[in-house]
Order: C-alpha cells, then sequence, then structure tokens
C-alpha cells in the first residue's frame, strides 16, 4: 500500500486520537506566536523600557514562551508548564505588565489542552492557571482579579467548546462509515443473492438433465458462466470505487451500470431458469437520477430474487416500470402460491427490507405482500424530483 492510500486512515486516526495534523500544528504555532509577540512582546518593550537589566531578561523570557510554543500540539501540558514559569517570572520583573498579560502563552496552551486531552488533565490545568489569582488580586483588586480569572476560564471554555466540535465531527465521520458500510452491504447482496440464486437453480436443473439432454444441460451451463461473470463485473465496479489510486483507471475502463437500461438482461438471466418473464416499460427511462434508476433497477432484481427463491410454484413473473410525470412506478406481480398452514409477512426477511430502505432512501415508498387471488407483488414509487 502506497502513502496516499495511507494518509486517509491516517488522518482519521489521527482525529479520534485528539491530534493536529503537521500543517494544522505549524498553523497554530504561528499564529499563537505571532499573538504573544504583539501583545506580550511590545507589552514588555514598552513597560520596560528604562529598568535597567530587567528588560533584556525579559525579552528573553517572552522568547522563551514564544519557543515553547512550537510543542504545543505535541505536549501542551509541558508547554503549559513553561509558559506559565516564564509568564509569573516576567510579571515579577515588570508588575506594570499585569499578571493576565504575562501568562497569555499559558492561556493559550490551556486552550489547546483544554481541546486535546481528556477533561480531567484539562480541569487540573485550569485549577493551576487560577493559584495565582490571589496575587491579580493583591496588585490589581477586585478588578484584576477578575480579569484574570475571566480570561483563564474563557481560554478553558473555548478549548471544551472546540472539544464538543471535534466530537461531533468524529461521531459524523463515525456515521457516515456506517452508512456507507450498509449501502456496500446491500449492494454486495443485491449482486451475489440474484446470481447465486440463478446458479443453484441453473445446476439443479443441469444436474437433472446431464445425462438424457446433454445440450440442455450445456445450455445450462452456460448461463451459470454467464451469471457468475456478470456478477463479477459487476462485484469490480463496486470495488473499484473504493480504491484511491485508481480513479483514472476506472474512468478508462468502466462498464455500465446497474440501471433500468439493462432490464432486459436481468430478465434474461430469470428466463435462463425456465421462468417465464415479462417485461413492460412505459414512458422513457433515459435521463432519470442515478440514484432512483439504480433503485429501481435493485428493487426489481431482488424481487424477481424472492420469486426464484420463495415463490411456490411460480412459473411466471411480470415486471412493469411506468414513468409518469415525477414519478417512477415499479411493479412485480408473480403467480406463486402461499404455503398452506403458512402466510407471508410484508416486510419480513432481509430482501424486503433492503428494498424498502432502497426505495426510502430516494423519498419513495414500497409496498409488499400477497395478493388476494394468488401470486406475490412488489409495489414502489419513486419520486423524480426529491432524488434529484
Amino acid at each position: 500500500m502506497d502513502r496516499r492510500s495511507r494518509e486517509p486512515d491516517d488522518v482519521f486516526a489521527r482525529e479520534a486520537r485528539g491530534e493536529l495534523s503537521p500543517r494544522a500544528a505549524r498553523a497554530l504555532w504561528w499564529g499563537s506566536a505571532g499573538l504573544v509577540l504583539g501583545v506580550l512582546g511590545t507589552s514588555v518593550l514598552v513597560v520596560g523600557a528604562g529598568h535597567g537589566w530587567r528588560l533584556p531578561v525579559a525579552v528573553a523570557l517572552v522568547l522563551v514562551q514564544v519557543c515553547a510554543l512550537r510543542w504545543l500540539a505535541r505536549a501542551p501540558v509541558a508547554v503549559l508548564a513553561v509558559t506559565a514559569a516564564t509568564g509569573l517570572a516576567v510579571w515579577a520583573l515588570l508588575p506594570a505588565v499585569t499578571l493576565t498579560g504575562a501568562v497569555l502563552a499559558a492561556q493559550v496552551a490551556l486552550c489547546v489542552l483544554s481541546a486535546t486531552r481528556p477533561r480531567r488533565v484539562s480541569v487540573g490545568a485550569l485549577a493551576a492557571m487560577c493559584l495565582p489569582a490571589p496575587s491579580a488580586f493583591a496588585a490589581g483588586g477586585p478588578a484584576g482579579l477578575a480579569v484574570y480569572v475571566l480570561t483563564v476560564v474563557l481560554a478553558w471554555t473555548a478549548g471544551q467548546w472546540r472539544r464538543a466540535q471535534q466530537a461531533r465531527t468524529r461521531a459524523e465521520m463515525r456515521r457516515a462509515v456506517v452508512e456507507e458500510r450498509a449501502r456496500i452491504a446491500r449492494e454486495v447482496h443485491d449482486v451475489v443473492a440474484h446470481t447465486l440464486s440463478v446458479m443453484v437453480i441453473q445446476a439443479g436443473a443441469a444436474d437433472d438433465v446431464f445425462t438424457q439432454q446433454p445440450e440442455q444441460a450445456r445450455q445450462a451451463l452456460q448461463a451459470i458462466e454467464t451469471g457468475a461473470r456478470s456478477a463479477l463485473g459487476e462485484l469490480r465496479l463496486l470495488l473499484r470505487a473504493f480504491r484511491p489510486d485508481a480513479e483514472e483507471e476506472a474512468a478508462e475502463q468502466r462498464e455500465p451500470g446497474p440501471s433500468l437500461a439493462r432490464l432486459d438482461e436481468l430478465a434474461d438471466t430469470v428466463r435462463a431458469t425456465g421462468m417465464t418473464v415479462h417485461v413492460h416499460r412505459e414512458g422513457a427511462t433515459d435521463g432519470l437520477p442515478a440514484a432512483v434508476d439504480l433503485a429501481a433497477y435493485r428493487i426489481v432484481q431482488e424481487a424477481l430474487t424472492n420469486t426464484l427463491r420463495h415463490a411456490v410454484g411460480a412459473d411466471e413473473v411480470s415486471v412493469r416500470v411506468t414513468v409518469e410525470g415525477e414519478c417512477v412506478k415499479v411493479t412485480v406481480v408473480d403467480n406463486g402460491r402461499t404455503p398452506q398452514g403458512g402466510s407471508v409477512v410484508a416486510g419480513a426477511g432481509r430482501g424486503l427490507v433492503g428494498m424498502k430502505e432502497r426505495a426510502r432512501l430516494v423519498g419513495g415508498s414500497l409496498r409488499a405482500g400477497p395478493l388476494p387471488g394468488g401470486g406475490f407483488e412488489v409495489a414502489a414509487q419513486l419520486p423524480v424530483e426529491r432524488a434529484s
């Protein structure tokens, strides 16, 4: 696996651990360093004028803070300790700077620590940052105390807000991954279940007539080969979409995907089992939104698969696709019978659930169940405007 294919996984894992990317870490360093130099550095130069040796020492301490911020994303706890200690030293040298301004770098470190580390760690850091509060009160009275405590608490709160935002982002990413896995599972199920059902029936038919009618057995074996090749082609298309380094290859070698335009091919695979399949179209299916086109095809495919696998005594099935106005209607009816002493519950079984979910995802609806006069019907309505 090359480096490009690993990058998305590395980014996802880093975000899951609350870490910053190298680019974000550099941007954080430049931003925080500029803030400290612009605010604290300027204050030290203005206030320290005329204080002799204290000015160069204070400037050196400010530069130490700026350098320490280089490791802010990697080790915020250590950076907080260094910047807080040097900030207190700057304030001790130049009290006119104010305690709040002197520990500006420490407040930035507290914000990052609050955003990237567990809450118990950030709460401990917040408590440590509040320890100099009596000194702020002694130097500036109630106003100095209020300003210091307020800025420290705001820095911690900003980090918590960022942490909550990252948690929501990770939750959305996980949900997207789960939904994508479910979509892939549905696609694989649709491809494999239908083809395997046809292949099983064909294999059984070939075995029955292998000795007496070898030509018919040969036709059944050819149908099995054709179905297997078709399924492999669809699986390749499906898997190729998830190869990050094969976009150009997919564009060059892409074959026509499942759509209502290939409905006759789908019906032919079922006819090869001996089932009579009638296909009726009303209206133009060209230009339908891809999502609706695929959903309609998969619903027909799953309904035919269910007929092959579960319809008792069925030897005929009718497929009707009607495009009228802003709606696509799909109806699949077979002439099977409900098993004696049993009943078919609409919506029961993985196949029916998958069909209903496909219809729901494009804003449509689907009903399925036995007909009063015998047979089983699957009827779906898929709105075109909403899906597009």
